[in-house]
């Protein structure tokens, strides 16, 4: 959903340009509007694909695409500012041919729905995105559903319509999590990663749109004024979507990894596996806290990374046998709720290996530790 940095200098010369053109040009009768889906990429930035508005009138020599997915990669503690939610994206205006090339280059197809709307209020948007880009309101905080590339263009559309006009027309009884799953499917491993690092907010249902794919499908359905607010949509680049493959990113190696871990019954790797498991939840806890993005809070994910674990790898570490086992047992009544919560969600299935791992391994901890002890006090 982020656009490449690509031409900059060229854009913030073209908002200059514009700020100052735009205010006294009037479109004709032959300009159009419309909204611009890139398809997704194989690439992290661009597994959502991306949203733009394009404004042409070809009597004014006029063809430019706005969208609000740049971001600056030299700002201070871009990292930190990134993961705590409060890094500032802004919009840019793009000559249609730059932006084509990008995507060109990027082998992704860019389809063009255009707006059946009148000229009044394609003059109206025109200025609305003069203003914005001349302004403080080209910038906003990215939000990973409630702020984003296509939720920015939602909103100026819809402010230029007058009302809400753009809502959400398919996919509304599902949960965001159900919506976000099939982008990874040809990425186990980052499926997996934004399966475990996302909490309770992503299992409400997903009533707003906030990827480019969904806009697309709900602007075909949409009315306006007693007609489709879209016309056909309109292929402007055609090309077939390469499938990556990879040796290592697959299940196959996440279940030979557990399997491993499980058979090879070493005390080392035992401690390995929950120091790991211990880590990963202290990391939940703190950005859970930390971040500004709410989808990462309520992350009941740390049922099974459990920074608990990191007691059970001192006591084992200290050869404490009582204590092992009262926190292995511990951890294993963490696992039965997690199961329970678990029971209607998405990423059931790939957690579900990770889930008998540790069952297994803290049920062999509390055999080997209880030999010695007819009870636990």
């Amino acid at each position: 959903m982020k656009t490449t940095f690509k031409k900059i200098f060229f854009s913030l010369l073209l908002i200059v340009s514009m700020s100052s053109f735009s205010q006294s040009i009037l479109l004709s009768k032959n300009a159009h509007v419309s909204v611009i889906t890139c398809d997704t990429g194989n690439e992290s930035y661009s597994l959502f694909g991306h949203t733009a508005i394009r404004l042409t009138d070809l009597n004014n020599n006029l063809d430019v695409v706005y969208n609000y997915g740049a971001f600056d990669f030299s700002t201070p503690n871009f990292v930190a500012k990134f993961t705590k939610g409060d890094l500032q994206y802004f919009a840019v205006a793009n000559k249609y041919e730059d932006f084509m090339s990008q995507y060109t280059y990027e082998k992704r197809s860019v389809f063009e729905q255009e707006l059946n709307i009148p000229l009044a209020y394609k003059q109206k948007l025109l200025d609305n995105l003069t203003t914005a880009l001349s302004s403080s309101e080209s910038y906003y905080t990215y939000k990973f559903i409630d702020k984003n590339c296509t939720s920015m263009v939602v909103d100026i559309l819809n402010k230029t319509l007058g009302s809400q006009i753009i809502v959400k027309k398919t996919d509304t009884d599902i949960t965001y999590r159900s919506i976000l799953y099939p982008y990874f499917d040809n990425s186990f491993y980052e499926k997996m990663g934004i399966s475990i690092i996302f909490g309770k907010k992503v299992d409400a249902y997903g009533t707003k749109i906030f990827l480019p794919l969904e806009l697309q499908k709900s602007l075909k359905l949409i009315r306006f004024e007693n007609h489709l607010l879209c016309k056909e949509s309109k292929t402007l680049l055609d090309i077939k979507k390469e499938t990556p493959s990879s040796i290592w990113d697959n299940f196959y190696t996440y279940a030979f990894l557990l399997v491993f871990i499980i058979f090879i019954d070493k005390r080392s790797i035992d401690l390995f596996y929950f120091a790991t498991m211990g880590l990963l939840g202290m990391f939940f806890f703190f950005v859970g806290f930390y971040s500004e993005h709410l989808e990462l809070s309520n992350n009941y994910n740390m049922l099974l990374f459990n920074p608990t674990l990191l007691i059970l790898f001192f006591f084992m570490l200290t050869n404490n046998k009582k204590w092992i086992i009262n926190s292995a047992l511990l951890n294993i009544l963490f696992l039965v709720v997690y199961l329970i919560v678990m029971v209607n969600k998405i990423h059931l299935l790939i957690v579900l290996p990770l889930i008998l791992t540790s069952v297994l391994l803290l049920v062999k901890l509390v055999f080997r530790n209880s030999k010695r002890l007819p009870f636990v006090i």
